[in-house]
């Protein structure tokens, strides 16, 4: 079988979010599968400018064949006023306002979107719902398509110029019920074939260092945060909740902050921006954390969280995120909070209960093992793609003969 991925950034360089899930799906295709596996992306590594800034063309990483493109225009000044116009009212946008917010959203890349349906392959993987390669290429593509949309409860999910997206898929792949729920909700797909995947966790890089060495804290307890340090993300949120629970609770309890850092955090004494880390010292440090925190409300699935509970870590998650919070309660191994009264609480009573984290983590490990195991989950992937090739060929004399 022959699959295609498109996806607007692709590469070891991109941290988390939809873009490393379709790398880590496309790796295992050809790993575990043997299948022939090729993606169409951009030379961009910033999901804000879209600057061209990696080699185009053609290139193999970890098995997978590379098709970069440099767009010919990232995210547009533009689109600032936009966006915040059309969130008052999501679901009113017109359509011209709904192209207009794709085209000035980035990133406009034409070439790649000929290239995609003139690939030849059997079936085309489209991963996020959110950026023009996917919009403007599932409606065009003539072999079967297959939507991830690692969807959030967020305005733009509302707009109208996503109802074609979402309809012409011939399949969606979703990362938990949560999202699914969601999806079906707001767009007419309940009838598409359809699969709650979710994701497997890459091997412990660990080297057993210790984290707090790592971040320059010494022996200090600390609960860490991992992703983007993002005001989108939770993280300012996040950092202001842990000032003024430090004000109450005052000790040597520390914050770690690791990964890219978008939004300034203010200065604190015990607030830790370690930044992005390598691969190695980022499992040490989550493995070394009393928890793990994700304050996102806006996340599809959370690899995070499952990186946590690998190293038998508990996690605390935002209560207004459907997939995180589903991942807690449905293993018994995180908390949840909708406010600071609800952290300030939840996290006090983490910190003094070394047998609730131990409990927790436990629970969230053994979560972890049954559900999201590479070898089970790309074996069922592949049967649901298998199947999406079968009805597509059934479906085309169909469409033939009517056409």
């Amino acid at each position: 079988m022959r699959v295609a991925f498109v996806t607007p950034r692709y590469g070891t360089q991109i941290m988390g979010g939809a873009e490393s899930a379709a790398r880590m799906l496309a790796e295992h295709l050809v790993a575990e599968c043997g299948a022939d596996v090729e993606v169409f992306t951009t030379t961009a590594l910033d999901h804000v400018t879209w600057q061209g800034v990696l080699d185009p063309g053609d290139s193999e990483l970890h098995g997978v064949r590379v098709h970069r493109f440099t767009p010919t225009s990232g995210r547009d000044t533009a689109f600032y006023e936009l966006d915040t116009r059309l969130r008052l009212g999501p679901r009113h946008a017109t359509r011209e306002e709904g192209d207009r917010w794709v085209d000035l959203n980035g990133p406009v890349i034409p070439a790649l979107v000929d290239a995609v349906c003139d690939s030849g392959a059997d079936v085309v993987a489209f991963y996020p719902y959110l950026y023009y390669p996917t919009v403007r290429a599932i409606t065009k593509v003539p072999i079967p398509a297959v939507l991830h949309p690692a969807a959030h409860d967020e305005p733009a999910l509302y707009f109208p110029v996503f109802r074609q997206t979402y309809e012409r898929a011939d399949a969606l792949c979703y990362h938990t019920v949560a999202e699914r729920s969601l999806v079906q909700r707001v767009h007419h797909v309940a009838d598409r074939p359809q699969i709650v995947l979710g994701l497997g966790v890459s091997p412990d890089a660990g080297t057993g260092r210790p984290g707090g060495e790592i971040l320059g804290i010494g022996d200090r307890p600390y609960v860490v945060s991992v992703g983007r340090v993002d005001d989108h993300k939770g993280s300012t949120m996040l950092a202001a909740f842990f000032r003024a629970y430090k004000a109450r609770h005052p000790g040597p309890l520390a914050l770690a902050l690791v990964g890219p850092v978008v939004s300034r955090i203010p200065p604190h004494p015990d607030v830790v921006v370690a930044g992005p880390l390598d691969e190695a010292d980022k499992w040490d440090v989550v493995g070394g954390a009393l928890a793990s925190v994700s304050p996102s409300a806006l996340e599809s699935f959370s690899l995070v969280v499952l990186e946590a509970w690998a190293r038998s870590v508990p996690v605390l998650v935002n209560a207004t995120c459907g997939p995180t919070r589903e991942h807690a309660e449905r293993s018994g191994g995180g908390l949840w909070f909708e406010s600071f009264a609800e952290f300030d609480a939840v996290l006090d009573r983490l910190v003094a209960d070394r047998a609730l984290r131990r409990a927790l983590g436990t629970r969230g490990r053994a979560y972890l093992d049954a559900h999201y195991q590479w070898p089970v989950l790309i074996r069922r992937y592949a049967r649901f793609l298998d199947d999406v090739v079968a009805r597509g060929r059934r479906r085309a004399p169909a469409l033939a003969m009517s056409g």
